[in-house]
C-alpha cells in the first residue's frame, strides 16, 4: 500500500539577529558597530549616547543577495578608507527607508532621499549615510558579478537618488516594501527567481542599458573622448580617496590606454593631476564647510579624501581656497 504522506517541503532559513537591549546602555553603542561589521561591514557610527539609543538588524539570504532590515535610532554612518582597506570582501547595497527622509554621500554625489525612495552604494569606495530620526533601513546585498550582469555601468548610479514616487521606480521601491528577512527565509518563490525580479526592475528603475567600452581598435571620435572624459571624472569622484591614484589604475579601470585617457583630458584642456586635485578638494571644502564634521581635524579630512600628509593637504587648502582648514571653518 503506498504512503500518501506528502514529504514536507524545505525548512525555513534561519535568520541572524542582533540587538542592542542585550547590552546595557553604556555599551550599545560599540555593541551596534561590532554588529554591523559582522552583519555588514568595517564601518564607523556616531550617535547620541544614552538609554534611548537602540538599535537592531536582522539578515537572512534571499538566492544570491541577502536581505537586511535595520531598526534604531538616528545614527550617522560612515565608510572610510581604512574601512574598504580591511575589507577582504566587497558588495554593492541598495537601500530604501519607508519613514523619513535621510542623506547619503558617495561618489563625489550627494543625496536627499524621501520615503520610498532608493540609493545604490558599492562598499568598495567611501560612502556616508545620514540618519537625523530613525535608522529604519531595508538593506539588500548584491555581490557585485549579479549586480553588474544587470547593470553594466553600475557605478554611474552611484549615490544617486531612485525615485520610488514613479514610473518603473514606483515599481521596484513596491516591490522592495514586500521584503523582509522574513520573507527571504521563507520565500514565497524560488529565492534566484525573486532576485532575478530585483535586478530586472533595478536595471527599468535606472535606465542602465549602457553597453560596456569599445575598446581602442580604432581612434576615439571627438564626441568619444568628451564621453570618456566624463567617466574618467566620474572614476575620480569613486576612487578620489585612494592614496597614491594613478592615471594608469584608472585607465585600467576604465579598459582603455593611459595614453587615450590623458588624450581625452587635454582635448578639454585638462590633466589627469589637476581633476584629481579639484575632486579631491572640493569634498574636503564640503566637509569643512559641514558643521557635522568638525568632529573631524583637518589631518582627518585630508587622510579622507586621500592626501595623507596633513602639510600637503594645507597647501592645497592655500592653493584652492586661499585659506587654511581651519580658517575655512572659522568663515563659516
Amino acid at each position: 500500500m503506498e504512503s500518501t504522506h506528502t514529504p514536507p517541503g524545505p525548512a525555513p532559513t534561519a535568520i541572524a539577529r542582533w540587538a542592542t537591549d542585550a547590552v546595557p546602555p553604556a555599551q550599545r553603542l560599540d555593541y551596534w558597530i561590532g554588529a554591523i561589521c559582522e552583519g555588514f561591514l568595517e564601518m564607523d557610527v556616531s550617535a547620541r549616547l544614552g538609554p534611548g539609543f537602540r538599535a537592531s538588524l536582522e539578515a537572512a539570504p534571499l538566492g544570491p543577495l541577502v536581505v537586511n532590515r535595520v531598526s534604531g535610532s538616528a545614527q550617522d554612518v560612515y565608510r572610510t578608507p581604512r574601512a574598504v582597506a580591511q575589507s577582504r570582501d566587497n558588495f554593492y547595497y541598495l537601500l530604501r527607508k519607508s519613514d523619513v527622509p535621510w542623506h547619503a554621500a558617495q561618489a563625489g554625489r550627494e543625496a536627499r532621499l524621501l520615503p520610498g525612495d532608493m540609493l545604490l552604494v558599492d562598499s568598495r569606495f567611501c560612502y556616508e549615510f545620514h540618519f537625523p530620526l530613525t535608522a529604519n533601513t531595508l538593506s539588500i546585498e548584491l555581490p557585485p558579478a549579479w549586480l553588474e550582469a544587470w547593470l553594466p555601468q553600475p557605478m554611474a548610479q552611484l549615490g544617486r537618488r531612485i525615485d520610488g514616487q514613479s514610473g518603473w521606480g514606483l515599481t521596484l521601491s513596491s516591490f522592495m516594501h514586500q521584503l523582509s528577512p522574513e520573507v527571504a527565509a521563507s520565500p514565497p518563490l524560488p529565492g534566484a527567481l525573486m532576485a532575478d525580479q530585483l535586478g530586472a526592475l533595478l536595471a527599468l528603475a535606472t535606465g542602465n542599458a549602457a553597453a560596456g567600452d569599445a575598446g581602442e581598435a580604432a581612434p576615439a571620435p571627438a564626441p568619444g573622448l568628451q564621453a570618456l572624459a566624463r567617466r574618467v571624472r566620474e572614476r575620480l569622484q569613486q576612487r578620489h580617496a585612494e592614496p597614491g591614484l594613478t592615471a594608469g589604475a584608472i585607465a585600467a579601470d576604465l579598459g582603455v590606454s593611459e595614453r587615450t585617457l590623458h588624450r581625452c583630458l587635454a582635448q578639454g584642456g585638462a590633466t589627469f593631476g589637476q581633476c584629481l586635485v579639484d575632486c579631491r578638494m572640493a569634498v574636503a571644502r564640503r566637509l569643512l564647510d559641514d558643521p557635522r564634521f568638525d568632529r573631524l581635524t583637518g589631518a582627518e579630512i585630508g587622510r579622507r579624501v586621500g592626501l595623507a600628509d596633513a602639510s600637503h593637504f594645507i597647501r592645497q587648502c592655500r592653493r584652492q581656497f586661499g585659506a587654511t582648514p581651519g580658517e575655512l571653518r572659522r568663515r563659516r
